[in-house]
């Protein structure tokens, strides 16, 4: 899963790192995006820590923005 091998660099408690996980999900679902090997998989992961290094910790508002900004 390409957003836990993101997290490496990053410091977040064990409730905000499930709140991304979760938000992540739920946004390649949204999206269809199932395979993992897709590289659009690591833009959603990118998003979901860059909105979560902002302070966004509501998994439902992680993943409507993520998935906003990549449906332009």
């Amino acid at each position: 899963m390409p957003i836990h091998r993101l997290l490496q660099n990053h410091v977040f408690d064990p409730d905000t790192i499930a709140v991304m996980g979760t938000a992540f999900e739920d946004a390649l679902h949204e999206l269809r995006l199932t395979d993992r090997a897709d590289p659009a998989t690591e833009l959603v992961a990118r998003k979901v820590i860059e909105l979560a290094e902002r302070g966004e910790r509501d998994p439902a508002r992680l993943r409507d923005q993520v998935v906003r900004s990549l449906s332009k």
